[in-house]
């Protein structure tokens, strides 16, 4: 029951921390926690110090959008009103070009990204961006080959001259020049080493190139670049950019949208040129048949004399002349199908737009070409970013094979109805010819030879417009993306940032002395302090005793601090105590060497200072420490003999004063016998005590560790 009752107590105290005694166990070891902060502000200084730092760049731009009704009112707006170009572009489409790995990569071979150049610092290596005074170009395609990152070291000197140091495949190669710019030739590709007229750093310096991948630039790039809407509603897009350097990333930004408005406007003119070239070719056929017409209508009048026609071949004529409007439409129709046709039937067509807009009067066909443009535009655009193994891209393919096969059904079914037009015109006209039987032949042949003039002459000037429209498409090309902001750097750094870095560096040099007070007290298995025994027992703690350098620490009239803890300390036994029979103080520890000796002494002396007459019991026979305290030879008899020979042996005769106060004596252990624990047991000892008590108000027992009490109550 003793021991439960103990186990719960244990427990109950373990469930309580005092967070004043953990305060105080930490503030005891605060020069640790000084340069633990130190050192680690120091870290931190230094990290931000030899860290590049990395900045943010951003740029705003509008993109046009059709679906969202951004293009009317523009030159394209109108351009794609008159049937020439179409465009479907949506936000998402030209922000996965802009993110494109192709477009990116571009954008790196044009501005030479893959190569670096740094200038050799104290300490460490500065990149540098424009403003080194010798430029390197190795041609991308080149660069694209390396195996590894190619390092140059370059000396250069004012004047001109250069030093280059490099290894290629294992092989070091060394080269100097006089003049710049110089070419040196090598396995990997030919470098050109040029000045940079724009760098304001003419002197001599010492340079580091590395030269890169620049597929793997493009990735790196590719990662740190990132592209959002303002919102879902808005037409406006956010480019952000992180890099080390804020020019060249604000050189990076301006280039991406330059390129990308590059590429965007060469897909726009695809169809005008597409245009302008079919246009071109019909133009030259027309004027030639036309040429001849006119040719052989001045012949015909010249050979014919004809001055005027009849009133009634007039009236006749007339009429017939309404229908051979219509006719001569009809005809123009037909031929504009023919030419269509023959052109979707050109192999070398395949995979190009269809002239839109040239003069058709059916709806249906016009919107079937507008969608077919739309499908080849849009496959081209895609296969600059992926190949022809692309779902996408198959999918297109088949869409506009499908389109095909519709287009060539309608215009199929155009030509059929237009044929059936004609028939009809030819029948109406035919009534008229009647009445006209009888005019002069050389009439009928001028009104023939004048309506196949009018119908080339209506066809060719038709031709010119469309091409001087298309013309003007060429002109008026807008750009896609329309900068808002240009790319601009903020002016402090993402990354590293200080604030931040020194916090870190702070709580670490608060933590790592937590931890290590903190582990040690995990680890730890000694008493260390009061606050430990009361937490380990139940049992009362009288008084905690610091270390001394002497023996004996206690002299009467001091009231140095272990006078005081001893006199603490006898105060707290005394009040245990209690009743004035109990005499005998036992001292003992658990293991030697915890100062069982020293206490015994010291706590001795303190009761022989209240003017008690108090003894000294040595009962650690085995090292005789008592006797080194008081110095007494080990030779001098002890509790040992008294213990062997008791009836021979006269108890008064073993004590020695102690030398320090006449109240306290001393009963040393005497020789060491062969059977120290046989001889403890002994009813001897119990009896010698009962004789001491007749004479001594307090007996103190220095006894072994784990030390022996008597059976009998003392």
């Amino acid at each position: 029951m003793k021991e439960t009752t103990y186990n719960d107590s244990f427990e109950e105290k373990q469930g309580k921390t005092d967070f004043r005694a953990a305060f105080l166990k930490y503030m005891a070891r605060w020069p640790w926690f000084v340069a633990s902060v130190i050192i680690c502000l120091a870290g931190g200084w230094f990290y931000l110090r030899y860290t590049t730092p990395v900045y943010n760049i951003n740029a705003s731009i509008i993109i046009k959008d059709n679906k969202k009704g951004e293009n009317p009112g523009t030159n394209l707006s109108t351009l794609e009103g008159l049937g020439i170009i179409s465009s479907s572009k949506s936000i998402e489409s030209e922000i996965e070009i802009l993110h494109s790995k192709s477009l990116i990569k571009n954008v790196v071979s044009e501005l030479g990204l893959y190569i670096n150049y740094f200038a050799k610092g104290s300490l460490s290596k500065v990149e540098v961006y424009g403003t080194s005074p010798v430029t390197v170009y190795f041609a991308p395609q080149d660069a694209d080959r390396l195996s590894s990152p190619l390092s140059l070291a370059l000396d250069y000197r004012a004047g001109g001259k250069l030093d280059v140091s490099t290894t290629i495949n294992g092989k070091a190669i060394d080269k100097h020049f006089d003049k710049l710019p110089a070419v040196m030739s090598s396995e990997a590709g030919t470098l050109t080493f040029m000045l940079n007229q724009q760098s304001s750093n003419k002197g001599s310096c010492s340079l580091k190139v590395v030269i890169q991948r620049p597929i793997n630039v493009t990735k790196a790039y590719l990662e740190a670049l990132t592209i959002e809407p303002t919102s879902k509603t808005s037409p406006v897009a956010t480019i952000s950019f992180q890099n080390t350097n804020p020019k060249r990333g604000e050189d990076f930004i301006n280039k991406l949208i330059e390129m990308c408005n590059r590429d965007a406007n060469d897909d726009k003119n695809k169809i005008a040129e597409n245009t302008a070239h079919f246009i071109d070719e019909r133009i030259a056929v027309i004027n030639q048949e036309l040429g001849s017409t006119e040719e052989e209508l001045e012949s015909f009048k010249r050979t014919s004399g004809l001055t005027n026609i009849s009133s009634d071949a007039q009236l006749a004529v007339s009429e017939r002349s309404t229908y051979d409007k219509l006719c001569v439409e009809n005809s123009t129709q037909l031929n504009l199908v023919q030419y269509l046709a023959d052109y979707l039937d050109t192999p070398e067509n395949a995979y190009a737009t269809l002239p839109a807009n040239v003069g058709l009067n059916d709806n249906t066909l016009i919107a079937l070409i507008t969608q077919y443009n739309v499908l080849i535009l849009e496959r081209n655009r895609l296969l600059r970013t992926s190949s022809d193994a692309n779902p996408v891209i198959q999918r297109l393919n088949s869409d506009i094979q499908n389109m095909r096969t519709n287009l060539a059904t309608a215009i199929t079914s155009v030509r059929s109805g237009l044929l059936i037009t004609k028939t009809n015109l030819d029948r109406q006209a035919s009534k008229y010819a009647g009445r006209i039987s009888n005019a002069p032949a050389q009439e009928r042949r001028y009104v023939s030879i004048q309506r196949q003039q009018e119908i080339k002459a209506g066809l060719y000037l038709m031709l010119l417009q469309k091409r001087e429209e298309n013309n003007i498409t060429l002109a008026a090309t807008a750009n896609n993306a329309k900068i808002i902001d240009d790319a601009l750097a903020d002016e402090l750094p993402v990354s590293p940032k200080k604030m931040m870095i020194y916090l870190v560096a702070f709580i670490m040099g608060i933590g790592i002395p937590v931890s290590i007070v903190y582990v040690q007290g995990l680890l730890s298995f000694r008493i260390e302090g009061r606050t430990d025994m009361e937490k380990l027992t139940a049992m009362p703690v009288i008084g905690t005793v610091p270390l001394a350098e002497t023996a004996i620490a206690v002299h009467e009239n001091d009231n140095n601090l272990m006078t005081e803890t001893f006199r603490d300390l006898r105060t707290n036994l005394l009040f245990m105590l209690g009743a004035p029979d109990k005499k005998v103080i036992l001292v003992t520890s658990t293991t030697s060497g915890e100062g069982k000796t020293f206490i015994a002494s010291n706590l001795a002396v303190s009761l022989s200072l209240l003017d008690k007459k108090v003894i000294i019991v040595g009962l650690d026979i085995r090292k005789l420490g008592l006797n080194k305290v008081f110095h007494i030879s080990p030779k001098e008899k002890g509790i040992t003999r008294y213990l062997s020979a008791p009836q021979s042996t006269k108890l008064r005769s073993l004590i020695h004063p102690s030398g320090i106060t006449t109240n306290l004596d001393l009963l040393p252990s005497g020789a060491i016998p062969p059977n120290p624990t046989e001889l403890l047991a002994r009813p001897a000892l119990a009896d010698a005590i009962e004789q001491l008590k007749q004479e001594y108000d307090y007996i103190v027992l220095d006894t072994a560790t784990s030390g022996w009490l008597p059976t009998r109550k003392s």
